[in-house]
């Protein structure tokens, strides 16, 4: 059977707080590990209103204490922003805290407006690709790929335990996949982000991966927006917050969180942004369960993956665990 996978982004409805929203995440772990789903990541954006936090280290500590079995992790770290080593420290602490349960999902994209990327890199030298270096260090200070001659000679990684978390290259095109390849890491594709080419991405990424010096062989994930209904009728009505939401996000203007459907349903669209919302539908899979279960069945089967990793984004936070528990019950999950 396909395995799930949650990525939640903590996004804010329109008339409720950022605190609200990340109480709610701490719930959605607690339910979805209830019900049998595999990982639990979340991502980091900044400057964003409509998102509730920006820093997926600190929430991993906050869900895997609420939580006791179920994976928790990045997607992503926005590895560019950041010193490798001191990435390197706070994932180890966390698989020191929460042993044989920690994802790093890195990611190379800025995660926000330009503005955001200058404020987090102040005073760095602009225009240099430092992620695959950045990558090489990480695998160096956890001890996966040591390098006898490294630019750091002795420095550790603490706490000192003999372990790593699990490492995974996040991306919406063959650029990571082929990076994640060539330093045998896990690679997830972000089909969320782009809807075309990811087939093609993960192929090339088996074709040529290399295990590396502590092996391993390749692993792959899909993720994906979806939202699931009892019919199809009503999960297309929670769907038009997220096409109300990303048009907005296209065209500049910031949403302050997520609308309900009848804010939503009431927008006057153009023929051009129609257009948008269907190209859109790429990312996103509506449905009752028996036609996101078809859906989900049959990209996997395109991709050639055991995993998917879905992404819920309604108005209400019910209609959010209920699209899972519909989802956990169509796959029939352990604890579903």
């Amino acid at each position: 059977m396909l395995r799930l996978s949650v990525l939640d982004q903590t996004p804010v409805p329109e008339g409720k707080s950022a605190a609200e929203a990340l109480q709610d995440t701490i719930e959605l772990a607690k339910l979805t590990e209830r019900l049998g789903y595999h990982r639990f990541w979340m991502s980091e954006h900044h400057s964003t209103k409509g998102l509730g936090h920006s820093s997926p280290e600190v929430m991993i500590a906050a869900v895997a204490a609420h939580t006791s079995t179920i994976r928790v992790g990045s997607g992503g770290v926005m590895l560019p922003h950041y010193s490798a080593y001191k990435v390197a420290e706070n994932f180890r602490l966390l698989e020191a805290l929460y042993p044989g349960r920690i994802d790093l999902g890195l990611g190379r994209a800025p995660g926000g407006m330009p503005v955001a990327t200058r404020a987090l890199q102040e005073g760095r030298m602009g225009g240099i690709d430092r992620y695959p270096q950045q990558v090489d260090d990480l695998l160096h200070y956890f001890d996966i790929v040591p390098q006898e001659n490294h630019r750091f000679p002795g420095l550790i990684a603490s706490p000192v335990i003999g372990a790593a978390p699990e490492i995974w290259l996040l991306g919406s095109s063959g650029d990571s996949a082929g990076l994640a390849a060539e330093k045998g890491v896990s690679f997830s594709f972000a089909q969320f982000i782009n809807g075309a080419g990811g087939a093609y991405a993960v192929k090339a990424y088996r074709d040529h991966f290399q295990p590396n010096v502590s092996g391993g062989e390749s692993q792959a994930m899909v993720s994906i927006f979806a939202v699931c209904a009892e019919t199809d009728e009503e999960a297309e009505r929670l769907a038009s917050s997220f096409d109300y939401q990303f048009l907005q996000l296209e065209q500049g203007r910031l949403s302050e969180g997520v609308v309900p459907p009848e804010k939503a349903l009431a927008y006057p669209y153009t023929a051009v942004e129609m257009m948008r919302v269907r190209e859109n539908r790429k990312r996103i899979v509506v449905g009752s369960p028996e036609t996101v279960k078809y859906e989900l069945l049959r990209l996997a089967d395109a991709y050639g993956t055991s995993e998917m990793m879905v992404a819920t984004i309604v108005y209400d936070f019910e209609a959010k665990r209920r699209s899972y528990e519909l989802l956990a019950e169509a796959f029939r999950l352990q604890g579903a």
